[in-house]
């Protein structure tokens, strides 16, 4: 099960999945200019929602369907530093 884990630093906003920088999914969708962010709703939340679920979900058009939710009801909650797994994505999915 895949851990996408997210923190600040020095350069930003950094988001990784398993240990490796996640993929904002420009060629989806790019909402954001600035890649990522969360605790608010916004560009940046909303394409962080975006990256996470077309690597969780495997599912471009799905994904992008799901990420103003998606972004509205976890990103925007999400702690200045944060982790959440594939079975946590599911359950927030599932609630939606």
């Amino acid at each position: 099960m895949k851990i996408y884990e997210g923190g600040r630093g020095l350069n930003g906003a950094v988001v990784t999945v398993d240990g490796a920088a996640l993929d904002p999914r420009f060629d989806i969708r790019r909402f954001s200019p600035m890649g990522f962010e969360w605790t608010y709703e916004g560009a940046g939340p909303r394409q962080l929602a975006l990256a996470l679920l077309a690597d969780h979900l495997n599912d471009p058009a799905r994904a992008l369907a799901l990420s103003e939710k998606f972004m509205r009801a976890v990103v925007a909650e999400l702690d200045n530093a944060w982790q959440l797994t594939g079975a946590e994505i599911d359950q927030a999915l599932q609630a939606l």
